[in-house]
C-alpha cells in the first residue's frame, strides 16, 4: 500500500467527514474520470467530477458514513450507507490514486430505489450548479 493513496484517501475522508471540499479540486487530477450511477458514459475532466461530487455531497449531507474500506495500492473500495428522503442507500465509491491524485472515481449505488431517488436529487441538484454558473 503507497503512502500516497493513503494521503489522497484520507483527504477524500476528511472532506466527507467535514462537508468542506476546501482542496478538492486539488485532489482531482486534471484527467480525473468519473463514472456516475446515473449517468451511463464516463465524465472526463476535473472540473464536471467536481460538480458531480459537490452535488453529490450536498444530496448526502444528512447521515451518510462510510462502513467498510479496502485499500489496495493505488485503489480504495469505501462502502457507505445513508438514507435519502427515508430510502436506504448503499453503495460504494472506488478511487484510483496516482501521484496522490484521485484519476478514477466510479459510485456504485443499490437498491433500485435508491438508484432512482439519488438519479433525481442529483439531476435536480446538477442543473442548479449549471444554471449558477
Amino acid at each position: 500500500m503507497s503512502d500516497t493513496t493513503i494521503d489522497a484517501i484520507d483527504q477524500w475522508h476528511q472532506m466527507m467527514a467535514t462537508g468542506r471540499y476546501d482542496g478538492l479540486q486539488e485532489l482531482l487530477s486534471r484527467d480525473c474520470v468519473f463514472w456516475s450511477p446515473v449517468v451511463h458514459t464516463p465524465q472526463r475532466g476535473r472540473d464536471i467530477t467536481l460538480m458531480y461530487l459537490t452535488a453529490a455531497g450536498q444530496v448526502f449531507d444528512t447521515d451518510f458514513r462510510y462502513v467498510r474500506e479496502i485499500r489496495s495500492a493505488d485503489t480504495a473500495v469505501l462502502e457507505f450507507e445513508c438514507s435519502v428522503d427515508d430510502i436506504q442507500v448503499n453503495g460504494i465509491d472506488m478511487i484510483q490514486v496516482d501521484n496522490n491524485q484521485i484519476i478514477d472515481f466510479k459510485v456504485m449505488i443499490r437498491p433500485l430505489q435508491a438508484v432512482n431517488k439519488i438519479h433525481e436529487k442529483m439531476m435536480a441538484m446538477l442543473a442548479q450548479a449549471k444554471a449558477a454558473s
